[in-house]
């Protein structure tokens, strides 16, 4: 017998529910743990800022006293307010092999969101585009990033099964770094340096950047993905949030600002060291031994980069602006050492995204999917 229990949200309670993925993935040589610190900040209602509009509720399943299963329920107010639907989502969702344990855990969701007045669930969303979305549907041979869900092949059918159906895809492209700057990158950079008055930004002080681009560096996010699949506007109060989370752990020789000729910001590529490897490592945890592992993994010898973030102002999309950040990044991603670039989810829909790459050697290596059902 399933037994399905709503969770208070504390953190020894969400501690919990982080750990049941980490200990269902035990093992597995391509899981990525996020750490449980992380997770826990992210759902708890006095820590993470988007709960200033967006509300949750935490359910696991049990059998015979054991968790066999976990799923969150999230209703984004300010996205359905934009879209003027009424969804509810459904994210941070695990479960063993077992379609009685997957239902009984998207029946706790769909009844908590009927009764908020929602008609229809979509997920695994986060409560924002900056949280893991998307359920991995190939690719299950491939290591995992710090940014993404992995779960096994069974997750999509147990969706399926239980009446879900394709909202939207994501793909992923595995690159080489090359020797030399594409050619093409190089003349297509300087082109668009002069003919729009472009010039590349470096930074050296984590307090500049954030005193001096950290808010401009988020509104461009806003602005650049607004129109996006379920993408929720970036607040204030998360911008300053995400300021003090993201820029402090930021090798900025690998962060890339591009403004015009009055300073203002028009686009931005941030990458950073495969975590992949380090937070296998840490397990998940901190403390006593995972900040060594972590540390080693910023600071130590890594053949892979992950490029977290490209985002270009539409004003200059597809005019080659893209050129000019890869230009700058590429002999830094030489000098540390790294061969291969994750590009990490992109919409398979999103064709300006995927023609950045069309200079590069690349292998679309991964494919995740939301999915949906009418309530």
């Amino acid at each position: 017998m399933i037994e399905i229990k709503q969770i208070e949200p504390t953190k020894a309670n969400l501690a919990k529910f982080t750990q049941f993925q980490i200990d269902l993935y035990e093992g597995n040589p391509y899981y990525v743990p996020p750490l449980i610190s992380d997770d826990i900040a992210t759902l708890l209602p006095e820590e993470n800022p988007a709960f200033d509009f967006c509300e949750s509720a935490y359910f696991m399943a049990y059998r015979d006293g054991k968790p066999v299963g976990r799923i969150a329920g999230i209703i984004n107010r300010q996205v359905n307010e934009k879209s003027k639907s009424k969804d509810a989502r459904f994210g941070f969702i695990d479960f063993i092999d077992d379609h009685q344990v997957s239902g009984a855990l998207l029946k706790a969701a769909e009844g908590w969101a009927k009764k908020k007045g929602m008609t229809k669930l979509i997920g695994p969303l986060g409560f924002t585009d900056l949280d893991h979305e998307g359920m991995l549907v190939s690719g299950f041979e491939e290591l995992s990033t710090m940014a993404t869900i992995y779960n096994y092949p069974y997750y999509s059918e147990h969706l399926e099964k239980h009446g879900y159906k394709k909202e939207s895809d994501w793909i992923e492209f595995l690159m080489e770094v090359p020797d030399a700057i594409p050619e093409k990158y190089n003349r297509i950079a300087e082109i668009v340096k002069k003919k729009y008055k472009l010039k590349v930004l470096k930074y050296t002080s984590r307090k500049r950047i954030k005193k001096e681009y950290g808010h401009a560096l988020f509104h461009l996010i806003n602005e650049a993905y607004k129109d996006l699949y379920e993408y929720s506007m970036l607040t204030e109060r998360q911008i300053d949030y995400y300021i003090n989370v993201y820029l402090n752990l930021l090798n900025l020789d690998l962060v890339t600002l591009i403004v015009d000729e009055n300073g203002k910001l028009v686009g931005v590529g941030i990458s950073m060291p495969s975590m992949s490897r380090a937070l296998q490592k840490s397990k998940g945890k901190f403390f006593p031994f995972g900040w060594y592992h972590l540390l080693k993994g910023l600071k130590g010898k890594n053949d892979r980069v992950d490029l977290l973030l490209v985002a270009v102002h539409p004003d200059y999309q597809n005019k080659g602006v893209n050129a000019l950040l890869f230009q700058d990044l590429i002999p830094y991603y030489q000098k540390y050492g790294f061969k291969h670039a994750e590009s990490n989810p992109e919409l398979e829909s999103n064709a300006k995204v995927q023609s950045q790459w069309e200079y590069f050697t690349t292998r679309q290596h991964r494919r995740r999917r939301s999915y949906g059902k009418r309530l």
